[in-house]
Parts: C-alpha cells; sequence; structure tokens
C-alpha cells in the first residue's frame, strides 16, 4: 500500500483526527492526550501507534514521558495527494470557463 493510502486509512478514524488536531500546538503526552479525550490512555497510546506507523506522528522520549508531535513529511504526503485533486478540480473548471466563453462569443 502506497505510504498517503496509509495516512489516509489512519485519518479515517475521528478519535485519531482529534489527536492529530491537539498536537497541532507542538509536542505531546500520551496523559495530557487523553485528559481532553473521550476515551482511555490506553486507547489514546493505540491511536498514537497507528498515527506513528502511518507516518503521521513521530515519537520521542524526554525521561519517563514519551512525546508526540506531527510528523510534517508525512503530511506533506497527504497534502500532496489531495493536491493532485485540487489541480484537477482547477483544470476541469478552466476547461469549462472557457468553453462557455467560447459558446457565448458564438
Amino acid at each position: 500500500m502506497v505510504t498517503y493510502e496509509i495516512a489516509m486509512n489512519a485519518l479515517g478514524d475521528g478519535t485519531r483526527r482529534l489527536i492529530l488536531e491537539r498536537l497541532r500546538g507542538g509536542p505531546r503526552a500520551v496523559g495530557e492526550l487523553a485528559a481532553e479525550l473521550p476515551v482511555s490512555r490506553p486507547a489514546v497510546s493505540q491511536h498514537l501507534r497507528v498515527l506513528k506507523e502511518a507516518g503521521l506522528v513521530t515519537e520521542r522520549r524526554n525521561g519517563t514521558r514519551h512525546l508526540y508531535r506531527v510528523d510534517t513529511d508525512g503530511l506533506a504526503e497527504v497534502r500532496d495527494y489531495l493536491e493532485r485533486f485540487w489541480t484537477d478540480v482547477l483544470a476541469a473548471f478552466e476547461a469549462a470557463a472557457a468553453a462557455e466563453a467560447e459558446k457565448e462569443g458564438e
């Protein structure tokens, strides 16, 4: 499976999207995240594991704590994938606008 597909699958879960949103502000520990979410600490750990395997978060140890942060490289792959759709949409809009202008000019 292509990396962006793994990342998109990981983002298919609402709790994982909430975790990623919480990490936008900077590195956070599992306990901090669990305190803000309607799931248990072990569940947050499992979600972080999936996000890490998908390349969307990185982990670093700080003493006994594991701090997680957004992996911008992983998000860049997802963004590149989604931008391909945007490029296609803009090209289709441009073609439709040109066709409409040509029709009006007749």
